[in-house]
């Protein structure tokens, strides 16, 4: 099991993948593969309803046609080091989806806040209105 935003995740249900990383590194990255792509299986992962809807909307793009999370991540010159900062985002984006939105409570303005809009309504009328020229041109 793995522990990914405070909740637990069968081993199983994450895929990882080694492959060479594109850009500058000198000879190291012709012959090593240091970058790292991690797949997390939805179905797999035995996530609650919600919290699994809540992440395939926070992942976005990530997320493929087969339901899976899929992070890419060539960071850094180790394959130790890509793997860890591929589980760290992966942490995160499960503790996004965990967090529940706060419902959004309607309001209205009081009676006063309406009075007072209506006055001042009024007034920038009549400022505009001192504005006009004479009717008896």
């Amino acid at each position: 099991m793995v522990e990914l935003g405070g909740l637990a995740v069968p081993e199983s249900a994450l895929a990882w993948k080694f492959v060479r990383a594109s850009g500058p590194g000198g000879q190291n990255v012709n012959k090593v593969s240091t970058a790292v792509e991690c797949r997390l299986d939805l179905a797999a992962a035995a996530l609650p309803p919600s919290v699994r809807a809540r992440l395939e909307r926070v992942a976005g793009s990530r997320l493929n046609g087969r339901g899976e999370v899929v992070l890419f991540t060539d960071a850094h010159r180790t394959q130790a080091r890509n793997r860890a900062a591929a589980l760290a985002r992966l942490d995160a984006l499960v503790a996004a989806a965990r967090q529940v939105p706060k419902p959004r409570v309607p309001t209205k303005p009081s009676k006063a806040q309406r009075t007072r809009r209506r006055e001042d309504k009024k007034r920038r009328g009549e400022v505009k209105q001192s504005r006009r020229p004479p009717d008896d041109y």
